[in-house]
């Protein structure tokens, strides 16, 4: 298989793979770790704010997704305006990119905008399977502070 090989997904490829966003993204913003790990391969292997690498979805769980969703808000992938899914030609592969939105805390509790991007690589057996990923990037935007302290406790 080519590079050239791999297009624009289909309507329900790019329909699943919006989903799987939306999915994440709902349990990101709830902190639902449990629930978050079904839509993601044993496997999984990321880059992120705290870990260059990190291999495992264990892994992945508590040293990145624990470092970061408690101490954020609002988070939310824009899957409606800015998300880019491409396929391979056996539709078993999908690569997903999409913008996000969330809400950091400085050390006195100030909010700030925390935009980023995601990237993720999806897998399944067979046509019409849900979706896994097996890697995510998930980054800040150029300029945002690379830590979020959690909203002010009560």
């Amino acid at each position: 298989m080519t590079a050239g090989a791999w297009a624009n997904a289909t309507p329900e490829d790019r329909a699943a793979i919006k989903a799987w966003f939306d999915a994440w993204g709902a349990h990101v913003a709830a902190k639902e770790f449990t629930p978050a790990r079904a839509l993601f391969a044993s496997e999984a292997i990321g880059f992120g704010t705290w870990m260059d690498y990190v291999e495992g979805l264990d892994a992945l769980e508590s040293r990145q997704w624990r470092s970061v969703w408690p101490t954020i808000a609002d988070f939310h992938h824009r899957t409606d305006d800015a998300l880019q899914v491409t396929v391979s030609p056996d539709r078993l592969q999908a690569v997903g990119l999409v913008l996000w939105t969330s809400t950091g805390f400085d050390k006195n509790g100030v909010k700030f905008q925390r935009p980023g991007r995601t990237t993720g690589i999806f897998t399944r057996a067979t046509i019409g399977e849900p979706w896994l990923c097996v890697h995510t990037h998930v980054s800040l935007a150029r300029g945002v502070p690379q830590q979020s302290f959690g909203p002010p406790q009560a």
